[in-house]
């Protein structure tokens, strides 16, 4: 309820603060805990006790910053546009890479300074977004190759998404296609 109230600004005299919270899951997967709080301390127990119950270690400030880069991330339909087209309207405005091995989208990637210039130009040429966000992109990956070790991995993620202050998680681990299909 109190996220409720939160995301529609209905809590008045209160303040809020974004926070950064890095650290370790099991297997080593680096993760960024994106939050936004009205009381820095209930946030911060609450994440640690996330962390510990999970099998990680809540770290310093930068103990894994350095392994993401931020971008801007604009995910678009393969059935909205042809790669060539989205293309030129995206070199156009700015965007850095597009790639294209996810069978149902493209992801379209921006420098955060690019990012609303590329989204500008994709709503004025009509090209609907999937979604447009800024992100801790990882730049070396943790593959995680037994389904039991996704499952810890994953859990932690999951405990962590569920308190009401954390915004988004970034992490830095793959799943194989062998584990994804055990999984299911």
């Amino acid at each position: 309820e109190r996220a409720i109230k939160k995301g529609a600004g209905e809590m008045d005299g209160v303040s809020y603060e974004e926070i950064l919270y890095e650290g370790y899951g099991p297997h080593n997967v680096a993760l960024i805990v994106e939050a936004l709080t009205d009381n820095r301390n209930r946030t911060i127990a609450s994440v640690r006790h996330a962390f510990s119950k999970g099998g990680g270690n809540l770290g310093s400030s930068n103990s894994v910053q350095y392994m993401f880069e931020r971008i801007g991330m604009i995910r678009v339909s393969k059935s909205e546009i042809e790669e060539d087209a989205l293309t030129e309207i995206i070199l156009e405005a700015g965007a850095e890479d597009i790639q294209s091995d996810d069978p149902n989208e493209f992801q379209v990637m921006t420098n955060t300074s690019d990012f609303d210039e590329v989204r500008a130009q994709l709503e004025e040429s009509n090209v609907p977004m999937l979604s447009a966000e800024i992100i801790w992109n990882p730049q070396n990956r943790v593959e995680i190759d037994e389904p039991q070790k996704a499952q810890q991995v994953i859990k932690l993620i999951d405990m962590l998404e569920d308190d009401d202050d954390v915004q988004s998680v970034h992490s830095n681990f793959d799943i194989t296609d062998d584990v994804m299909a055990e999984m299911a």
